[in-house]
């Protein structure tokens, strides 16, 4: 480990409160740590998040994705990424969830063979939640977390057999407020790996295992090129070897989708492969395109995997990681059993079901799944489906993607129903986010950031449009925006009552989706605006 200077850590502040435990995480070594990755790598995060900028405005301009010319030596190439560790090569059953300390106990007890402890859409990034999150972390990896339930006096420890632990810090484009470096907010993305890798990495390899992450909202090879900078300098720091850190990169951004043997390359001696993260897919599509009336998306209830542009892409991550010898993971079932209505439950997990053996028979090496209660429904399925650890085995050569079948226009309707459960889902998301919960359950269903997201850029979308209409031939506009907004808040509002409403911020939620929706430029992420209300 480098020596500690105290120069480097009398430039960190701390702009929060330190509760109980907290000094323990943010030590002057540690904060020595994430000054330095700081200095090394903010002024390039930027640059990155500048260029994102820049390729907004080209594609308002007409500008569409395409293969890269340049990097079309590395398509053709013949080259592997390296092998991951024995605990990660079977990952047929992964569930996420946020970094609450009863919740990672649950998950890591599940049954499942992976759990991703989410600092990212599944948590709302309160002061609070993300240092405890670590505390909560250390203590797992430790083997010492528990937790006592005082409503159902019920006592939480880990089992013998729990699951790996994968971490996900929050994407590039989020800062930490309460962490300055030189008067400026860090990033929250080495902040929340930075200290993960710090405090845990060791102990993490002395247990077998080793630090793995989840890569979110990455948009090309070149955001994963950092991600890779930050992993060769964070080892070197503390010693470790180089390929010690495994992580695995969400396709969830339309535009990554044309770069996926970019971003393995990138990341080739670091690489546990990529996912499909579906939801924040089709909203990344919306908000990349959302300015073109030829991009025009129906109700988010008709965009299923099944659709043209859906399959394609899952294919060709299957096609593009097997043939690197990397793996391919399915996307998240976010139904939640359904205990007092047999006949809904039954139907929901047979949407489950057959969701995880499509994903099981296209080749996808695992899947997600956002609840312990189906846990068993989704091992069940690759149990009989993939009967090896993985299918690295299934190379997929019959699929063909081109660029216009990644880009292909989904068919479908645009309805009220899918207006006013965008708008309800949207408004009732955004106010458990703003009282600091990240992972809701609305409508038997587990949500978190990307379902909002989806909401709120199809409304703006729709309304942006003057040829969106319903199938009953409506023009979406703002007086038929304005009617079922306050409609839909109206019934929330009664169905809570006054007290309830004002506590729960659901007036805060209410105005910041109505003012995002309304608004003349699509925002690019609800939570960067909705961040400075925390």
């Amino acid at each position: 480990m480098q020596p500690h200077h105290p120069l480097a850590s009398s430039l960190v502040a701390i702009n929060a409160e330190l509760l109980p435990g907290f000094d323990d995480i943010l030590t002057p070594e540690a904060l020595d740590f994430l000054f330095a990755l700081h200095q090394k790598f903010d002024g390039p995060r930027r640059s990155l998040l500048q260029q994102r900028e820049t390729k907004k405005e080209a594609i308002t301009n007409g500008w569409r994705p395409h293969f890269l010319p340049d990097s079309q030596a590395i398509r053709l190439g013949d080259w592997k990424v390296a092998p991951v560790p024995a605990d990660l090569q079977d990952r047929r059953v992964e569930i996420t969830g946020p970094v609450d300390r009863k919740m990672i106990i649950n998950a890591l007890n599940s049954g499942a063979k992976v759990f991703m402890a989410d600092f990212e859409d599944a948590n709302s990034p309160t002061w609070a939640n993300c240092i405890e999150g670590q505390i909560n972390l250390r203590d797992a990896v430790k083997g010492s977390i528990s937790f006592f339930d005082s409503g159902k006096n019920k006592s939480y420890f880990l089992q013998d057999q729990i699951a790996t632990l994968m971490v996900r810090p929050r994407g590039w484009h989020l800062e930490e407020l309460h962490l300055l470096a030189n008067g400026q907010a860090m990033s929250g993305s080495l902040v929340d790996f930075g200290l993960f890798f710090f405090h845990n990495a060791r102990q993490l390899l002395a247990n077998g295992s080793g630090p793995y992450f989840y890569l979110p909202k990455l948009e090309n090879h070149h955001e994963a090129r950092l991600w890779n900078d930050v992993f060769v300098f964070a080892q070197s720091y503390l010693g470790l070897p180089l390929g010690t850190i495994k992580a695995t990169v969400l396709i969830e951004t339309i535009l990554a989708s044309f770069e996926l043997d970019e971003i393995l390359y990138e990341l080739r001696d670091h690489s546990a492969g990529l996912n499909c993260g579906r939801w924040d897919y089709i909203f990344s599509y919306i908000k990349k395109f959302g300015s073109d009336p030829a991009f025009l998306v129906p109700d988010r209830a008709q965009v299923t995997m099944s659709s043209p542009f859906m399959t394609a892409y899952s294919q060709l991550v299957i096609k593009t990681c097997h043939r690197r010898g990397a793996h391919a993971m399915g996307g998240m079932a976010a139904q939640i059993p359904i205990k007092d209505n047999p006949e809904a439950n039954a139907a929901a997990l047979n949407k489950v079901r057959a969701d995880k053996k499509r994903e099981a028979t296209a080749g996808h090496d695992g899947t997600w799944v956002a609840h312990p209660g189906l846990v068993p429904v989704a091992m069940e399925v690759f149990d009989e489906f993939m009967p090896g650890h993985n299918q690295l085995h299934v190379l997929r050569e019959d699929v063909q993607v081109s660029e216009a079948d990644l880009l292909a226009v989904p068919h479908g309707t645009i309805t009220e129903a899918g207006l006013r459960n965008n708008i309800e889902v949207g408004i009732r998301y955004l106010a458990s986010w703003l009282c600091g919960n990240g992972c809701v359950p609305i409508f038997n269903l587990m949500e978190d950031a990307a379902t909002a997201e989806i909401s709120r850029t199809q409304v703006w979308q729709w309304l942006h449009h003057p040829n969106a209409r319903m199938e009953d031939g409506r023009e979406i506009n703002r007086d038929l925006f304005g009617t079922l907004f306050d409609e839909e808040v109206g019934a929330m509002l009664k169905e809570m009552g006054e007290q309830a409403f004002f506590k729960g911020k659901f007036d805060l939620a209410s105005r910041l989706f109505r003012d995002m929706t309304l608004a003349d430029e699509l925002q690019d992420f609800l939570t960067l605006e909705a961040y400075r209300h925390l």
